[in-house]
């Protein structure tokens, strides 16, 4: 993909109470850490992911998306 096409926001949802928000992702850094603003519950990437957007976004990070499209092997 190339870095004309790679999307800048993803909306995360929260596995514990399902609460959505859009945010728009760093482009140059995985993010380690979000705050559900729902229940405040603190999300931290799955086992194997990068970041939050790769585990519990609806695009994943622009690095993944730059590189390679797996979210499993990133950043």
């Amino acid at each position: 993909m190339s870095e004309a096409t790679v999307i800048l926001e993803s909306t995360l949802v929260c596995p514990a109470c399902g609460a959505t928000r859009t945010e728009t992702m760093p482009v140059d850094s995985c993010l380690y850490f979000y705050e559900c603003t729902g229940c405040h519950m603190l999300l931290r990437p799955k086992s194997g992911h990068c970041c939050v957007f790769c585990s519990y976004g609806s695009v994943p990070c622009p690095p993944v998306q730059a590189v390679r499209g797996d979210r499993d092997h990133c950043c």
